[in-house]
């Protein structure tokens, strides 16, 4: 493998098409303002460098970067690549991750809007992240202790599983299929609208009109905080260890179990799903069930 080490690079695919490099300590900056420096390249190694121009690495095929840094001026970063193993690394440009397979994440800052669109196999572990649109129309997600702030998060995601998590999010989850979420705070309006096949196991749901207009939707043991209006025209099976401010209009052969609930709305034909005050915790609070 060839070592570049302690060079600057402002021109146009300044390393185009190279194989099998390791690239230290360099900077891809300057008044040249050169696209593209590591297109069409394979297997290559970038450690402790600095990226301010766009697109740097499209259509490459096996690439690691550690402990690196990724400006919000180089946009696009990361597009149609695939085995990617990304340390510690910054990456502050929008669209940084974008149709592409084979992620692995770790330690990683993200700030980028309309972050992994169309990403295939993506791990993520131990990293904090601020987008809109994150992870749109992406699948075999798996993120364990992930922090994410932002709007409008895993709409249309399949097969994806997420661990030990915190997501601060409006409108997430929307049309996804075949997801779990355990072990995991999301807080956000509009939880998982449309949604298809998806499960909360030991969660804290915070925020109003969650989980609406679902099939196949589970939760194991969750916390619903500031829940209003939830469930409506949804089918579920639900156990919720603590009150929730209304529900409305569940689906017939639904199940949900909880501990009070403030009021129970059912002004459509189709709302006949079950809703069950558990007895003890009802009497205990002078509630009937």
């Amino acid at each position: 493998m060839r070592t570049i080490q302690n060079q600057t690079f402002d021109a146009e695919r300044a390393l185009y098409g190279s194989s099998d490099i390791l690239v230290k300590d360099c900077s891809f900056d300057g008044p040249a303002d050169g696209e593209s420096a590591f297109k069409e390249c394979q297997n290559v190694q970038v450690e402790h460098s600095f990226f301010n121009l766009r697109y740097p690495f499209w259509h490459d095929h096996g690439l690691t970067s550690r402990d690196s840094e990724m400006t919000e001026l180089c946009r696009a970063a990361l597009w149609y690549s695939d085995h990617i193993t990304l340390e510690c690394t910054k990456l502050h440009g929008i669209k940084a991750l974008r149709e592409c397979a084979d992620v692995k994440m770790t330690g990683c800052d993200v700030i980028s809007p309309e972050f992994g669109w169309s990403v295939h196999h993506i791990e993520m572990e131990d990293c904090d992240a601020e987008s809109e649109y994150f992870m749109m129309r992406s699948y075999g997600l798996h993120f364990t202790n992930v922090r994410m702030k932002g709007k409008y998060s895993f709409q249309y995601i399949e097969d994806s599983v997420f661990d030990n998590c915190t997501f601060d999010t409006k409108d997430a989850f929307w049309h996804a299929k075949n997801v779990i979420v355990r072990n995991s705070v999301v807080k956000g309006e509009y939880l998982a609208w449309y949604c298809e096949n998806v499960t909360f196991e030991n969660c804290r749901i915070i925020g109003t009109q969650p989980l609406c207009y679902c099939r196949g939707l589970k939760l194991i043991n969750c916390e619903m905080i500031d829940c209003d209006l939830a469930f409506e025209r949804s089918e579920v099976e639900a156990d919720i260890t603590t009150p929730v401010i209304s529900i409305k209009n569940p689906l017939p052969d639904s199940r949900i179990i909880v501990p009070s609930v403030g009021e129970i709305i059912r002004d459509i034909e189709e709302g006949t799903g079950t809703v069950e005050v558990r007895k003890q915790e009802a009497e205990n609070a002078g509630v009937c069930a």
